[in-house]
Parts: structure tokens; C-alpha cells; sequence
């Protein structure tokens, strides 16, 4: 069977084209000369730059506990995580409004988070610092 007259590649073709590295696709350029990747990796970090990440425990305690952030809050949470950077902190307790989260600071993430009712001993273990907003 001649399946190269009908259009269609031959196993010989293919293993030549996709495992040699000759049939890659270009990255395509902007007219600056910039990748699309390049441009998605900037936007992203622009994005992320200053604000904390959660971790999935902490979006699970979150979800668990029912609380949802404001923009303020949210605002106050990455606010008081740069606070705590400045004082060299490592492993920070941020108090917002009724709220608590541990936050490892030079990963800006989330730990923790926990509201006033999941508080009632008031000890906190394995943080070096607190910054209450």
C-alpha cells in the first residue's frame, strides 16, 4: 500500500520529522521580537509580584471555615506579609480583622488561615514573628 501518494506520511517521515527535532514550530515573534511564552511569563510574574500565594492546605482551611475574603482584607494580609519581610521574619503570624494566617514569608505563602472561633487558646506555635493589621 502506497500511502504516501494519498497525502499522509510515512512512519519514516514522522520518526524523521517529530524525533529529530526538523518538524519543531518555530516560536513565533512579535514585531518587539518577543516570544508569546515571554510575554505570558511577565505578565504572570507582574500579576503575582507582592501578593502572597495560598498554599492548598490553607484554601482547604479556608473552604472548611467558610471564610471569605475582601479585597481589603486581602489587600491588608499582603501588606502585613511585606511588614513582616522588612523585619526579616520568617515564619509570621498576620492577624487581620478577626482573622489569622501563618505565613512563610520569603515564599510569601499562605500556611494557614483560621478565624477568631478557631482561636480559643491563643497559642501559636513555630512562627518567629507577628504583625497584626
Amino acid at each position: 500500500m502506497d500511502v504516501q501518494n494519498k497525502g499522509y506520511l510515512s512512519i519514516e517521515q514522522l520518526t524523521g520529522r517529530y524525533l529529530t527535532g526538523s518538524g519543531k514550530a518555530e516560536a513565533q515573534k512579535t514585531a518587539d521580537g518577543i516570544s508569546f511564552r515571554q510575554i505570558l511569563e511577565q505578565t504572570e510574574a507582574r500579576e503575582t509580584e507582592g501578593n502572597v500565594k495560598f498554599s492548598k492546605h490553607a484554601l482547604g482551611r479556608l473552604s472548611d471555615r467558610r471564610i471569605e475574603l475582601s479585597d481589603s482584607q486581602l489587600m491588608r494580609l499582603n501588606a502585613g506579609a511585606k511588614k513582616a519581610e522588612q523585619k526579616g521574619i520568617r515564619e509570621s503570624l498576620v492577624l487581620v480583622d478577626q482573622l489569622a494566617f501563618i505565613v512563610n514569608v520569603p515564599s510569601q505563602t499562605v500556611v494557614t488561615a483560621m478565624d477568631r472561633t478557631e482561636t480559643t487558646e491563643n497559642v501559636f506555635t513555630n512562627i518567629n514573628g507577628a504583625v497584626i493589621m
